[in-house]
């Protein structure tokens, strides 16, 4: 009998330690900005409130797309910019689904070896940092390519709020101006000169971006060719030019960006709709979900051990296989049916055991029978209409490539460091990757950017995505999973701890705030745990649509993030 009754308080305190894994399952549900009709989220609030006036004003979601993303040039130069690219996924309201890729392309004078010496090895800095890491810009190209298509409000009545922005100035919050701080040396070695953002900006501020201003009224006025074939494609190259780049004015007159076909898949009884390549988002949303599906997840405590490890395991193949075989379908054949069939899928998980944790080591890429950047944006849109639009743009890097076309008034990307640069040698995110993604002139580069839009019984559910270069597609899976698996609203899903994955390097990334309790039986069963590099995880904007049929922001708490919506 002594001995049943010292067992029964160690089957009590292992089930309680189960049960009280998730911290954040104690506290109150946060719940978001809720609005009747149309929303915008975003990193900042005035881009917010400018795609809401435009909506206001009756344009549709397309309108407040182009407006919003105008906006964030010039409020949020961190990530927003005409001198970088991005992704967009859409829904009309009659359900129509597709999706938009203005990501940057590589100079026609770059090569396979172009970042490596004549010994092989890479040249350091050269793809992140100055005039060669900098990919041709696709978003003037891509709001355009929009706007001809689904745009009912005159263009020049679209940029003219991020004109009048520019000339009235941005106030500066506290974390915009740790981030100037944080870069100025890296603005001082790729310019080689003071630029607007050197000077000591404090939270409060008043930053007015006079040159920018200009730029933006110029393409008001001249259109899409502006950009691509006009004063300010003169602008650029001169000044990468003399920076020592490649990048000509042939090479802005052939950009397009491109309509493609979303990656759409069902998880259970949700449809999924994300970004098809050169971004790796909708495919690898694909695998992870899907892996997992046979499993039922949701009899797992939110974040528990078990929890994490099943992700985990899940993630560790998505990026082995994304490592390998993804890159840009224009350049090279992808197998996506194959990659994200069930059989495959089942067949990757073949060696998983609760018991042990798998090596990255021992997991490569699959057998087929046939063949990006902390410092990402992501907005969400749905209008009064029913439309619904998610856009992820990016300079990749904090600030891009740190190249400040002064005359221009505007950053440029260093989008190159996301191409394999060279096999098997890991980017500035620790994505390691193979010749599918190797540098090749006018090819695009792979990215994780994942806009993603789900439904549920044929209607619109939630509309979302996030920054984060490699822990993107990690971050926007664990949201789909927090609202339909757990029944979280979109802000209280979005405020959770995140964990991430990405095969290589071989360590499962927590973010700080995430329970520690489960780290050491994670560890008894062989799992690198790393927090110093992981305090943030993604800054997931998102729009949940509620049973009445109102709609819930969730606006990102790790960031500067707002909604509105009316």
């Amino acid at each position: 009998m002594k001995k049943y009754l010292l067992i029964l308080p160690l089957l009590l305190l292992f089930q309680c330690k189960e049960k009280t894994t998730s911290k954040e399952t104690t506290k109150k549900p946060i719940v978001g900005v809720i609005t009747e009709k149309a929303m915008v989220v975003c990193a900042r609030e005035e881009a917010s409130k400018i795609g809401l006036d435009v909506m206001r004003k009756g344009g549709n979601a397309f309108d407040a797309m182009i407006a919003t993303d105008l906006a964030l040039a010039v409020s949020y130069p961190f990530a927003g910019n005409i001198g970088g690219g991005g992704f967009m996924v859409y829904r009309t309201k009659d359900g129509k689904i597709g999706a938009l890729d203005y990501r940057e392309k590589a100079p026609l004078a770059t090569h396979h070896d172009f970042y490596l010496d004549k010994e092989g090895n890479v040249i350091p800095d050269k793809s992140t940092l100055g005039a060669n890491a900098v990919g041709v810009p696709g978003t003037i190209a891509g709001l355009f390519k929009v706007h001809e298509k689904f745009g009912t409000i005159p263009f020049k009545e679209l940029i003219q709020p991020a004109i009048n922005m520019a000339k009235r100035g941005v106030i500066v919050t506290k974390k915009q101006a740790e981030a100037i701080e944080k870069y100025k040396a890296g603005f001082k070695k790729a310019n080689h000169r003071t630029i607007l953002l050197d000077k000591n900006w404090k939270a409060g501020d008043t930053i007015k971006y006079i040159q920018l201003a200009k730029t933006l009224e110029r393409i008001r006025d001249n259109g899409r060719d502006e950009f691509y074939k006009g004063k300010t494609a003169d602008i650029l190259v001169s000044y990468l030019k003399d920076l020592g780049g490649v990048i000509t004015k042939e090479d802005l007159a052939k950009y397009e960006a491109k309509w493609r076909k979303p990656i759409s898949f069902t998880y259970k009884d949700t449809k999924i709709i994300s970004m098809s390549p050169p971004s790796s988002g909708g495919i690898c949303l694909a695998q992870i979900l899907k892996t997992i599906e046979p499993y039922n997840i949701k009899q797992y405590q939110h974040n528990s051990v078990k929890y994490v490890q099943l992700i985990t395991e899940a993630e560790r193949r998505a990026y082995a296989d994304r490592a390998y075989f993804l890159g840009d379908s224009d350049f090279i054949h992808i197998a996506i049916d194959s990659l994200i069939s069930s059989d495959y899928l089942k067949n990757r998980m073949r060696n998983f055991s609760w018991n042990k944790a798998n090596t990255s080591a021992e997991i490569a890429h699959g057998k087929l029978n046939g063949l990006e950047s902390n410092e990402t944006t992501h907005y969400s849109i749905v209008d009064q209409f029913g439309n619904a639009v998610a856009v992820t743009t990016t300079l990749n890097g904090a600030y891009g490539s740190k190249v400040y076309v002064k005359e221009g008034g505007f950053l440029l990307n260093n989008e190159m460091d996301d191409f394999s640069i060279k096999p098997g040698f890991a980017n500035s995110y620790g994505l390691v990757g193979a010749e599918a993604n190797a540098v090749a002139p006018e090819k695009r580069m792979l990215s994780s950017m994942s806009p993603t839009i789900v439904e549920q019984n044929g209607k619109l559910k939630m509309v979302l995505g996030s920054p984060g270069g490699s822990t993107i597609i990690t971050s926007v899976m664990q949201n789909i999973l927090n609202v339909i698996e757990f029944n979280m609203g979109m802000q209280e899903s979005v405020s959770q701890p995140r964990f991430h994955h990405q095969w290589l390097p071989d360590n499962i990334r927590f973010e700080l705030t995430f329970n520690k309790t489960i780290f050491p039986k994670l560890e008894q069963l062989g799992y690198s745990i790393e927090q110093a590099n992981a305090p943030v995880i993604g800054k997931v904007d998102a729009i949940l649509v509620l049973p009445n049929g109102k709609l819930e922001a969730g606006a990102d708490p790790r960031g500067d993030d707002k909604a509105a919506g009316f």
